[in-house]
């Protein structure tokens, strides 16, 4: 089966991360995805190295292992937009398009002729999104936006690292740039929503993504936590604000998560650990109590934890049906018998690298099964194609284009 999306054609003009991140997953429902770039430079993330895509001859390519995170199932034209006959190929793009994806600061799309209420007269069917660091609208929509910056703008380093004063204490970014990719998630379900409300209406319309806004989204209970109490969230590490107990503790030989998300499986861990009285303590015997009294029960059970390894304790849990996990490594994750058996790694045909290493989408579906055809491409690689095949120019036209550095 074609996947859900095999009928949508999108026009990423985005780069970095973000855009391409919602373009990725739309390729990987099965739209076909135009990656346009700049001529002989490209996607800025294609020189965010080391470390570099090894060649068939283990050399490296022009091309990171950060660019083909978010750039799988793409092809890539090569286009001066900043160039009039540049500009022109866009709107020939775009009239034979369903989505556009653009990042380009407030207002620069629409200096070249290509912002929303231009290309919309073309394509009235056109669902346009703009994803930037601040949106479309309000005082800081002229200002560049990037993920760290975001991060502690938006509220998400006051809540992520330890305490002030305790040991490594002090505000800290997660360790991906998760503003920018839950950015371009929401981007990826407003894509699919206009979609949907065009199958009724006819319609286009233009979606306005910011990363300031993800971000802030993305904090959730923290946002609440505060409203209810008028104090915003600290940092405390990796503990819960809400749930106790929910963290990590040392074992006698290295780490483990212990994650009790009730009050049933916190007296079921007490009883497999042979601590029963901690499940009977008054103090404890309610989340909100263990809440309340979190350091004594923390210090508690840290003494439990020290009895056991940590493989022991791994064991022991899950045959108690008790939420328990490792802390791996990323080479630890691939080795998780459910990592493999769940095909998390695939690998697909790059035009430089050969075989080439890559994570699967999350995304499963029954009826209409995700198929991944085409490894992140080589810069221009499908330029010809594209000209040719989509808008029908003849070799002698693109060689002037190329000539001429339109392309």
């Amino acid at each position: 089966m074609a996947g859900p999306l095999s009928h949508i054609r999108v026009l990423d003009l985005s780069r970095v991360l973000a855009g391409p991140w919602a373009g990725q997953n739309l390729a990987d429902l099965g739209a076909e995805v135009i990656k346009v770039e700049r001529p002989k430079v490209g996607d800025d993330s294609r020189a965010f190295g080391p470390p570099w895509v090894k060649d068939r001859a283990g050399k490296d390519t022009r091309d990171s292992a950060y660019f083909t995170s978010a750039n799988r199932g793409k092809k890539s034209l090569t286009l001066n937009i900043a160039v009039p006959e540049g500009q022109a190929i866009v709107r020939e793009l775009a009239a034979k398009s369903d989505v556009l994806l653009e990042n380009y600061k407030f207002g620069d799309l629409a200096r070249y002729g290509l912002g929303y209420d231009e290309l919309r007269r073309i394509n009235p069917r056109l669902v346009y999104c703009s994803v930037t660091g601040f949106g479309q609208t309000g005082p800081y929509r002229e200002r560049p936006g990037y993920d760290f910056m975001i991060q502690g703008m938006g509220g998400m380093m006051s809540v992520t690292g330890e305490p002030d004063g305790a040991p490594g204490g002090g505000p800290q970014r997660a360790g991906v740039p998760i503003a920018d990719i839950i950015t371009g998630m929401y981007a990826s379900i407003a894509i699919c929503a206009a979609l949907a409300h065009r199958e009724r209406s006819g319609e286009g319309q233009h979606l306005d993504l910011a990363l300031l806004d993800s971000q802030i989204a993305l904090l959730a209970y923290q946002n609440t936590n505060y409203f209810a109490t008028g104090v915003p969230p600290r940092r405390i590490g990796n503990l819960h604000p809400n749930i106790v107990p929910y963290q990590p503790f040392r074992a006698a030989d290295g780490e483990l998560i212990l994650a009790c998300g009730n009050d049933s499986q916190y007296r079921k861990f007490c009883e497999a650990a042979g601590c029963p009285e901690l499940a009977g303590d008054p103090r404890f015997a309610t989340n909100g109590k263990r809440v309340e009294n979190r350091a004594e029960l923390t210090r508690l059970l840290g003494e439990v934890f020290r009895k056991r390894t940590q493989q022991e304790w791994l064991e022991l849990l899950e045959a108690a049906g008790i939420p328990n996990g490792p802390i791996n490594d990323v080479a630890q994750v691939y080795q998780e018998p459910q990592v493999k058996a769940r095909g998390v790694k695939i690998e697909l045909e790059h035009a430089a690298a050969g075989n080439l290493a890559l994570v699967a989408s999350p995304m499963r579906f029954s009826a209409t099964p995700l198929e991944y055809r085409l490894a992140p491409p080589v810069l221009g690689q499908h330029t010809d194609e594209i000209l040719g095949g989509l808008l029908g120019k003849d070799a002698a036209q693109i060689e002037r284009l190329r000539a001429a550095g339109v392309i």
